[in-house]
C-alpha cells in the first residue's frame, strides 16, 4: 500500500528530540540546498503528530534544513504514528544506517541503544549487520577523556587509535599519548608497541624472545577476534596465566558465551 505524501509547512515541524546526529557538514548541505532549488525534494521526510502542536521529524533531517536553507514554505512529508520509544529506536538506526556519522556521534548512538532502550551489544549489531565486537568498541570509546574525544570528532585521531588507548588506564598518560600520536604521526601499531611495551613482565623467565614473540601475536590475534584486551604472561614452559579484561556485564557476558562454545 502507497503511503500518502503531504506537502507541511517547514515552520510546523520541530527537530526530532532523539536525533543523535550532532554536527552536519556545511558543504554538504549547501550543496543539498541548491539541489532542491532545482529539482524540488525528492524523497519525502518521515514526520509524527507532536503531543504538543506541529509535527516531530523522524527521519530526513539533512533534507528538512537543506529545505530551509533553499528557502523553501512547505516540504514534501509521509505522517506516522509511533511511540516514543519506536521514534527514538527508529530514528537512531535510520541515522547510523544512512549517515555518515562521525565516530564520537555513531559512538553516542549505540550508546543510547544500549542505555536508554535496554537493547544488548548483541541485539544492536544483529539489528545493524554489524558485529558485536564492533558496537562494543565503539561504546567503550565514551569512556575515554572530552579531550581526546574532541580529536576523535574532529578526525585528528582515528577510532582505530582511540580504542587502542583504552588498554592504557591512566587518563593522563592517554592525553600524552595523543599528543605523541599526533606530533609524531604514529601508527597503530607503533602506539600497541608503546602501550603494551610498558607492561611487559620482567622476569627472566619469560625473557626468551620467541616465547615473547609467541605471546605478542596471540594477544593481538585474540583482542580483534574478542574486541577485549587480553595479556599473556608465560615462561620457558610456556607455563603462566591468559587474562581477559571486560568494562562491563554485557562484556562478561558475552566473554563467557564465547568460552561456553
Amino acid at each position: 500500500m502507497t503511503e500518502e505524501i503531504t506537502q507541511l509547512k517547514l515552520s510546523t515541524i520541530v527537530k526530532n528530540p532523539y536525533q543523535p546526529r550532532l554536527v552536519f557538514d556545511e558543504d554538504r548541505l549547501r550543496e543539498l540546498a541548491n539541489s532542491i532549488k532545482e529539482n524540488g525534494v525528492l524523497q519525502p521526510i518521515i514526520v509524527r503528530k507532536s503531543k504538543l502542536i506541529g509535527y516531530e521529524l523522524l527521519a530526513g533531517e539533512r533534507r528538512f534544513q537543506a529545505s530551509k536553507l533553499a528557502g523553501l514554505e512547505t516540504i514534501p512529508a509521509i505522517i506516522r504514528t509511533y511511540s516514543d520509544e519506536e521514534m527514538m529506536t527508529l530514528s537512531i538506526l535510520e541515522n547510523l544506517q544512512r549517515e555518515n556519522l562521525n565516530p564520537l556521534e555513531e559512538s553516542k548512538s549505540l550508546a543510547q541503544l544500549s542505555d536508554k532502550l535496554g537493547m544488548t551489544h548483541d541485539e544492536i549489531a544483529k539489528a545493524l549487520g554489524k558485529s558485536r565486537s564492533y558496537v562494543s568498541n565503539l561504546v567503550r570509546l565514551l569512556g575515554l577523556p572530552d579531550k581526546i574525544l574532541k580529536h576523535v570528532e574532529n578526525r585528528t585521531l582515528s577510532p582505530a587509535h582511540a580504542r587502542t588507548l583504552l588498554a592504557e588506564k591512566n587518563p593522563k598518560k592517554q592525553l600524552e599519548l595523543v599528543d605523541k600520536i599526533i606530533n609524531e604521526q604514529l601508527n597503530v601499531r607503533e602506539l600497541e608497541a608503546i602501550i603494551y611495551g610498558e607492561e611487559k613482565v620482567t622476569d627472566k623467565s619469560v625473557s626468551n624472545s620467541n616465547i615473547n614473540l609467541f605471546t605478542d601475536e596471540t594477544e593481538k590475534e585474540l583482542m580483534k577476534k574478542l574486541g577485549n584486551k587480553v595479556k599473556i604472561q608465560a615462561n620457558k614452559k610456556y607455563q603462566g596465566k591468559l587474562s581477559l579484561h571486560f568494562d562491563n556485564l554485557d562484556e562478561l557476558e558475552h566473554l563467557i558465551e564465547l568460552l561456553k562454545k
